[in-house]
């Protein structure tokens, strides 16, 4: 935290002696968006679509740093602001995030087009997954790489629209919970516990009402089960009471997962995996930088480092478990999601 609040200092005296104007007439003023110097080289500039979420800001601290060495040379040069239209808790945030990332020297444009001829990859932030298969259009038309912070859609059909537009322009792109990337949760995925015969995790479950319940923020859970438990499910049942609900999955060979989404009291991540050689509990939360760095070698590789099927079976299953929710708690099939219309 110490070098975060240096560089910033840092940045304010350069800028101070500048004569850089931080704040325009408007959160992202032509007049108050040069770009800094040091710029990355070509190939390497990333540009943000949407400050309505503090993963923007706290990516752009990061990759931003002066000493941020780790992430082979890539920042953040360029940010589009506009995220929801309607989502109070995000459009709120716009204008301070908009202020706090040209700190770091990132340059405010007008529109995504704009966008895409000063970057050369994307992560696509926009809070509000509904807008998310408009935006990414756009992106994968340009034909650049792309990260899109979850949810990556508001729907199990735009989810498919946004891969299928992926494959159809040949430019590569994968969504994840940081959640996923946590290291003891990736010990487990490669096999710390033996075969994993079964997992419970659990998160905070805020509800947006825009947006199916466990897209919002149980979907954190949610990744985190599909990491330890891999692909697979074939059916939901979800239980609700005041405090917490859990939703049970069954896999194609039997093996039991379980989501609970925590609406009332201690609010915290965590899972336990039953492996065939020993059951471990998940530590505490990595952070953003295992993410990060994923992201960067997804930038330089074009290889997602999360399949396109796992992903879809992670919207499935959250879908299913709303359509459990209308039928009083009933089995719902993963398959019927698929074909839903």
């Amino acid at each position: 935290m110490k070098k975060l609040t240096n560089s910033r200092r840092l940045f304010l005296q350069q800028s101070s002696l500048a004569g850089l104007a931080l704040v325009g007439s408007s959160p992202w003023s032509s007049a108050s968006t040069k770009p800094l110097g040091n710029q990355p080289e070509v190939g390497k500039r990333i540009g943000i679509i949407g400050l309505d979420t503090s993963h923007a800001t706290a990516f752009t601290k990061a990759l931003n740093a002066p000493d941020a060495s780790q992430y082979a040379g890539y920042k953040i040069v360029a940010a589009y602001p506009k995220g929801s239209k309607d989502i109070v808790s995000s459009t709120e945030r716009v204008p301070a995030y908009t202020v706090e990332v040209q700190k770091y020297g990132v340059e405010i444009v007008n529109s995504i087009q704009e966008l895409l001829t000063k970057v050369d990859v994307v992560m696509l932030e926009t809070n509000d997954g509904r807008l998310h298969l408009e935006q990414a259009l756009e992106v994968l038309k340009a034909g650049k790489r792309m990260f899109i912070d979850k949810p990556i859609a508001a729907s199990l059909k735009d989810a498919q629209a946004i891969f299928a537009a992926s494959e159809k322009y040949k430019v590569p792109i994968f969504s994840a919970s940081s959640l996923r990337f946590s290291p003891s949760a990736q010990e487990i995925r490669a096999g710390k516990v033996g075969k994993v015969i079964g997992a419970d995790a659990f998160s905070p479950m805020k509800l947006e009402k825009t947006h199916p319940d466990l897209f919002w923020y149980g979907i954190h859970g949610v990744e985190t089960l599909f990491t330890l438990m891999g692909t697979g499910c074939k059916q939901v049942n979800r239980y609700i009471n005041e405090e917490q609900e859990v939703v049970v999955g069954v896999w194609n060979d039997g093996r039991v997962g379980t989501f609970r989404g925590l609406k009332n009291g201690k609010q915290e991540y965590g899972g336990t995996a039953f492996g065939s050689n020993s059951v471990a509990h998940l530590g505490s939360y990595g952070g953003y930088d295992p993410l990060l760095m994923k992201i960067i070698d997804f930038f330089q590789t074009g290889t997602p480092p999360v399949s396109k099927e796992e992903t879809l079976e992670i919207f499935a299953f959250m879908e299913a478990a709303d359509v459990s929710k209308n039928r009083n708690g009933a089995t719902v099939s993963l398959v019927d999601m698929y074909s839903k219309k």
